[in-house]
C-alpha cells in the first residue's frame, strides 16, 4: 500500500488526482498541469513535498563526518545556509543529490529524495564517522510555495522579515502561528520558500497559505507541474537523469564537486575520470521536428544509437519540446545535431544551452 503524507486527506478533499510516486500516494494535479505550471511562473503555486526525506547529523563531529561524504564543501557554508551537492560511492556513482541545511557545525539536516529515503539513511549511517545520524523523515512536513508572488504571500502570515533571507539561506520563523524552518530554496526556478514544520501542523499551514494566496491567484500544484517546471530549468531528477551508474561530471554537476577541499567518498574516482575524459555528457536539447521526447527514447546519429533521453516534455512556457539526454562528448557542444527515435520515427534535435527557461525579472 502506498505511503501517505499528513496532507493526504487535504489533497483528496481539494479534488486532487492522486498517483503512486516512489511508493507514495501523491497529487499529480488539481486544476490541471498547464494551469498549475502557469500559476507558478506568473503568480504562485503550493506543493506538498513531504515525501522527501530528512536525515540529521548531530554532535561534535557532525560537520566533518558529513563533509566526508558530500561533494560540495560545507566548511565554506555559514550557519543558516543551504548547500546543494551529491553523495557518491567510491566509484563516483551518485547515491543521491541532496540539499544540506547547516544549522550549526554540530547540527545539519540533509534533505534527500523520496525514493531514496531509506537507502540514503543507511548509507549515511554506515559512513557516519562518529556523528549521531538519525532518520527524521517522518517528523517533518515540507511545503514549497513558489512563484513571483510567493514571498509576499508568506510575508502576510509572519512577523519575521523573511524577505531578508537570501537565496539558499534559511531561518526559524512562525508562519500562520506555526513554527517553521523557512528556506529560500525550491525546485522550480522561481522565487519562494520551502517550509518545514511538524506533521500535525502541516494541514493547518497548507490551508493558511491557500487562503492567504487567494487574492494573488495561488493554486495548489501537483507533481505534474513540478516536473515540467524543473525540466524547463534543466534541474536533474534522481532516477531519471542520474543514478548510481552516473558520476556528477557526466551529469553536468561539476560545479558542486569541490575536489580541492580534501578527501571525500568518490573523490579519487572523479579525479581519474576528469583526467581521463568523460564517456558521455548530459545535455539539453530541443526538438526541431514535431513530437515529444520521453525518458528512455534512443538518441541516434546516422541511424545508430549513441545515447538515451533521460527527461523530456512539451515546455508549457516555451511551447516547444525540450529534454535532457546522455550523448558522447563529440555531440555535447551547443548546436550539435542528432535524432530522437520516437516510436520508430527519427525526430531531429539540437543541443542548446540550459536552462531552457529564463526567469522573468520583476
Amino acid at each position: 500500500m502506498p505511503l501517505r503524507t499528513p496532507l493526504y486527506d487535504t489533497h483528496v478533499a481539494s479534488g486532487a488526482r492522486m498517483v503512486d510516486f516512489a511508493g507514495w500516494d501523491m497529487p499529480v494535479q488539481y486544476s490541471g498541469l498547464l494551469e498549475e505550471h502557469e500559476a507558478v511562473r506568473t503568480r504562485a503555486g503550493l506543493f506538498d513535498v513531504s515525501h522527501m526525506g530528512e536525515v540529521v547529523f548531530r554532535g561534535p563531529r557532525a560537520l566533518e563526518a558529513l563533509n566526508r561524504v558530500f561533494t560540495n564543501d560545507l566548511s565554506r557554508a555559514a550557519d543558516g545556509q543551504a548547500q546543494y551537492g551529491c553523495l557518491c560511492r567510491d566509484n563516483g556513482g551518485i547515491v543521491d543529490d541532496v540539499v544540506v541545511y547547516r544549522r550549526s557545525p554540530e547540527d545539519l539536516l540533509v534533505c534527500v529524495n523520496a525514493a531514496n529515503r531509506q537507502k540514503d539513511f543507511e548509507w549515511l549511517r554506515d559512513h557516519a564517522g562518529g556523528a549521531d545520524v538519525r532518520n527524521e523523515s517522518d517528523e517533518w512536513v515540507q511545503l514549497a510555495i513558489q512563484g513571483p508572488r510567493a514571498a509576499a504571500i508568506v510575508g502576510r502570515l509572519t512577523r519575521a522579515d523573511l524577505g531578508a533571507i537570501a537565496t539558499f539561506r534559511f531561518a526559524e520563523a512562525d508562519v500562520a502561528g506555526i513554527r517553521c524552518t523557512a528556506a529560500r530554496t525550491g525546485y522550480t526556478g522561481e522565487d519562494g520558500f520551502e517550509l518545514f514544520c511538524r506533521p500535525d501542523r502541516g494541514p493547518d499551514l497548507w490551508r493558511a497559505l491557500v487562503e492567504a494566496g487567494k487574492a494573488d491567484g495561488l493554486l495548489p500544484a501537483g507533481l505534474g507541474a513540478r516536473d515540467t517546471l524543473r525540466l524547463e530549468m534543466a534541474y536533474r531528477l534522481y532516477g531519471s537523469d542520474m543514478d548510481d551508474s552516473t558520476t556528477p561530471l557526466e551529469a553536468g554537476l561539476a560545479w558542486v564537486v569541490k575536489t580541492d577541499k580534501g578527501d571525500f567518498v568518490g573523490r579519487d574516482a572523479i579525479l581519474r575520470q576528469k583526467a581521463g575524459g568523460l564517456p558521455r555528457k548530459l545535455v539539453g536539447f530541443v526538438l526541431t521536428d514535431p513530437g515529444i521526447a520521453r525518458h528512455g527514447y534512443d538518441v541516434t546519429r546516422d541511424g545508430q544509437k549513441v545515447g538515451a533521453v533521460t527527461s523530456g516534455t512539451k515546455s508549457p512556457s516555451l511551447k516547444t519540446s525540450i529534454g535532457l539526454a546522455y550523448v558522447p562528448p563529440a555531440l555535447a557542444a551547443e548546436g550539435s545535431n542528432f535524432a530522437i527515435d520516437i516510436r520508430g520515427r527519427p525526430a531531429a534535435a539540437q543541443v542548446v544551452k540550459t536552462p531552457f527557461y529564463a526567469r522573468k525579472q520583476s
